[in-house]
């Protein structure tokens, strides 16, 4: 949220009466929202320009509701967003991989296909909310765009169940960074994983070593739910 705000709306609006807000206003800064780079340093996907654009309405709904005018946002249609198209790993991909990673990037991925944790899920995890003597994986947060925020719907807060393998990675893990921080997975400083730096730096080189086709990390969320559904 705080990322949207500071980010894009109020250097674009900041300086300008919510009042005098045009539909046209709100148009010209989404065609310029698609010319800015997003993460991946392509430009921002039309999901993040939806997501921008549903802070914006929220804001400008209460404003008109306060103070009696018609959002210039109430009639802006969101973009369309073209699906991606899920590309699970095979059980026999996911041990290439798994054998061949870096030792200590290892556990980190054992979780990811195992558990089906979004990107953000597991890059924000901490420590406050893994149970050992439950063996529960505590969804409540998630680290995006350089924040950790609280999951955005109800549906996102659960508890995942630790199989065998997760539970022995979490505890390897816990001896690397259980005193360094409060995050499961870090980097040297102690600090979130970088989705982009690893995705640059370590999936897509291993997945060009293996001889794998390119697939986006989040595959491997799609990966745990083929592979719970193949075991039943």
């Amino acid at each position: 949220l705080n990322s949207t705000l500071n980010g894009h709306l109020i250097p674009a609006f900041g300086d300008k009466p919510v009042g005098t807000i045009t539909k046209s206003d709100v148009l010209v800064f989404r065609a310029r929202l698609g010319d800015k780079p997003g993460r991946t340093g392509e430009k921002l996907s039309a999901k993040r320009i939806n997501n921008i654009l549903a802070v914006m309405r929220q804001v400008l709904a209460d404003a008109a509701e306060a103070h009696s005018f018609a959002s210039p946002v109430a009639t802006v249609k969101p973009l369309k967003i073209r699906k991606s198209d899920v590309r699970p790993f095979t059980l026999e991909e996911v041990d290439r991989i798994l054998k061949t990673v870096r030792m200590d990037w290892r556990d980190y991925l054992q979780v990811r296909f195992l558990t089906g944790m979004r990107t953000g899920e597991v890059n924000g995890l901490k420590w406050k909310y893994v149970d050992f003597e439950h063996r529960l994986i505590l969804i409540r947060e998630t680290f995006v765009l350089g924040e950790d925020e609280y999951t955005k719907t109800e549906s996102s807060q659960r508890e995942i169940q630790m199989s065998q393998p997760v539970y022995e990675a979490l505890k390897r893990q816990q001896q690397v960074s259980g005193k360094l921080s409060e995050y499961v997975f870090c980097n040297r400083e102690g600090k979130p994983i970088d989705n982009k730096n690893f995705s640059d730096r370590v999936w897509y080189p291993l997945l060009r070593h293996l001889g794998l086709a390119q697939r986006r990390p989040y595959q491997m969320r799609h990966t745990a739910a083929t592979l719970w559904l193949a075991s039943g």
